[in-house]
């Protein structure tokens, strides 16, 4: 198969899984007319349309699709085997990518890569931003971040952090001039700061334990994100009662721009573990990672 060929299904499979032009671009560090170019010689020579394109979306056709389904595992197969070749360097070498929430890459993550990478300068790392639940997989990461009890069983888990809890917080002026709730059943009288949960898209109801037994509280108030950054902000500018990791409020509470409520009912949660798919051999760049990123109390 000549060389151009395989260059235009390499083109190929990468806009068919980003479902964009724009995004396989900028994933390949191309241009954009340079992959309109390449999926309009391959269409041409294979005498079939690849894509159906609209403003919003590019999507395979039937054929499109079935060639996607017939090779891609080959190209993955070719890729592996590549990566396998790191095997045999003297100092671990490769990209991992790493999907983790914004404030597990801030706090969690970034401390010890940073500490990581100057030693392993042949090693790259990609930290994707992913507040929602994704499937790494499908994805292509080669790991991701939750807390344990949201891991799936045929996932290997290596905990990376320490045990969580959240805090209820809010300015002082906003107590001062609001009151503060003496329970968490109280909330629902007191302005909130909501938070929009990106995969089921639904509010999250705020989680407290009294005597062993969990319970939620769903709040009300005149904002609404999905982004915990924005929500801090929303809290320091005065706009409600927020529940937030303890690690993000601690700074804020002891500068006095917090102050803090239902303390008791706030419970302890198993922290973050990194997982990642049960491979028979992992890489000796990512087992390096894993090394450094776990958690030794």
């Amino acid at each position: 198969m000549p060389r151009e060929n395989i260059n235009d299904l390499v083109v190929f499979i990468a806009i068919a899984r980003e479902g964009s032009f724009t995004k396989a671009a900028a994933k390949m560090g191309v241009s954009q007319s340079a992959l309109s170019h390449s999926i309009r010689q391959l269409e041409e020579r294979l005498g079939i349309r690849l894509f159906t394109r609209t403003t919003r979306a590019v999507s395979p056709t039937e054929a499109g699709q079935r060639l996607l389904t017939g090779i891609g595992p080959h190209f993955d197969s070719i890729e592996q085997e590549l990566e396998a070749l790191n095997l045999f360097r003297d100092k671990p070498a490769g990209t991992i990518r790493i999907a983790a929430a914004s404030n597990t890459i801030s706090h969690v993550l970034w401390p010890k890569i940073r500490e990581f990478l100057p030693e392993y300068p042949q090693i790259s790392v990609e930290l994707f931003t992913d507040n929602g639940l994704t499937d790494i997989v499908n994805g292509r990461f080669d790991a991701g971040v939750r807390l344990g009890d949201q891991i799936a069983k045929d996932m290997i888990a290596v905990r990376i952090g320490p045990d969580i809890r959240f805090a209820a917080v809010a300015t002082p002026e906003f107590f001062k001039q609001h009151g503060k709730p003496a329970t968490p059943q109280q909330l629902t009288q007191f302005k909130c700061i909501n938070f929009r949960l990106p995969t089921a898209g639904g509010l999250y109801a705020w989680e407290f334990e009294e005597n062993g037994e969990e319970f939620k509280v769903r709040v009300d108030g005149q904002l609404v994100f999905n982004e915990i950054y924005h929500i801090i902000q929303a809290t320091l500018d005065g706009f409600g009662i927020s529940y937030m990791p303890e690690e993000l409020a601690k700074p804020h509470i002891e500068s006095g721009e917090f102050e803090r409520v239902l303390d008791a009912w706030c419970p302890l949660w198993e922290g973050p573990y990194l997982y990642y798919p049960n491979w028979r051999q992992a890489p000796p760049a990512f087992s390096a990672l894993v090394e450094a990123l776990r958690h030794r109390p």
